[in-house]
């Protein structure tokens, strides 16, 4: 089956040189907060329950964002770098409430109508098909599921100066992605919105994040003032979307008539990402698809799903 190609960060240093090491902690502190505010709220004592119970977290690395999505009783954390999801492990701990699995994001290897939730943060900007990935989230999210998607956007104010300077030849206010590096792309805000509607997705809400990320004002200005000013502003997203990254919360609307699957079982969550058959047949060290007899591994406490087992 041919795919777009995958930005693979197997073997990667990631979450040590850009994030504990990076100076990225303005960026990390707004990310938490925006997620705090988009996420469904968790159950108060004694109170409705409007979190769910199962969340897809697409692209999750290292599991830097994992500890922050509270409520849900257990999430599945999806990278391709099986490395990566190592270092989550370490991380997070082995337990019930964690699903490590590694997999294709346009091949995706579950049942549909599967989750609660879902979300994209940092991961769609290494999408080469972009619309293709976010159909594989719109499949195995249940009817009235939650999806909170972040996008690296094309038509920031440097990247429009820049143009309007003549330092930059691709225009930011076109709605095609722009590559600017290999396997990443900045996108429009309204090419994503087209993209999520055309899906059967409902936004809610939309928020602007980076609005100071600026390498002199980082430098000067201590990071708590500059998180409190970004946590102001990202409000504005509701009206205009100028900055560098954009939080955005969908709702899956009823459209397919997927339904939400109520599995308790982890082996019922899987499909085979080639035929699409389930339930597939655990065979302890991989599952076995009794449809076109592939194996896919299982290894220490991570599925894989990126290749067959070679026979």
């Amino acid at each position: 089956m041919s795919t777009p190609p995958v930005c693979n960060y197997e073997g990667s240093d990631y979450q040590t040189s850009f994030w504990d090491k990076g100076g990225r902690e303005y960026e990390d502190r707004t990310e938490s907060i925006a997620l705090k505010r988009l996420l469904p709220t968790p159950a108060l004592a004694g109170g409705a329950r409007e979190s769910g119970r199962l969340l897809l977290e697409l692209g999750a690395g290292a599991g830097r964002n994992t500890p922050r999505y509270l409520g849900f009783d257990r999430i599945v954390l999806l990278d391709y770098s099986r490395t990566q999801l190592e270092q989550a492990q370490q991380r997070l701990g082995a337990s019930d409430k964690y699903i490590y699995v590694a997999a294709d994001a346009y091949r995706l290897p579950f049942i549909g109508g599967l989750f609660d939730a879902a979300t994209m943060i940092r991961t769609l900007h290494h999408m080469a098909d972009a619309p293709k990935a976010l159909g594989q989230v719109k499949k195995v999210l249940g009817t009235g599921g939650v999806f909170i998607l972040e996008f690296a956007n094309k038509l920031n104010l440097k990247a429009i100066f820049r143009y309007l300077l003549g330092r930059q030849q691709w225009s930011p206010f076109t709605l095609e992605p722009v590559e600017f590096a290999k396997l990443n792309f900045d996108f429009h805000p309204k090419a994503v919105r087209n993209w999520l509607k055309d899906l059967g997705f409902a936004i809610e809400k939309t928020l602007t994040l980076s609005h100071f990320r600026v390498g002199f004002l980082k430098r000067i200005v201590p990071t708590s003032i500059l998180v409190f000013l970004d946590s102001l502003f990202q409000w504005t997203g509701a009206w205009w979307q100028l900055t560098p990254s954009v939080f955005v919360k969908a709702k899956s609307v009823e459209r397919d008539g997927i339904p939400l699957h109520r599995q308790d079982n982890i082996l019922s969550y899987f499909k085979c990402p080639d035929c699409g058959h389930s339930p597939l047949i655990d065979k302890t060290d991989c599952l076995e698809c009794s449809n076109c007899g592939k194996k896919w591994g299982v290894k220490d406490g991570i599925y894989d799903f990126r290749e067959p087992i070679k026979k």
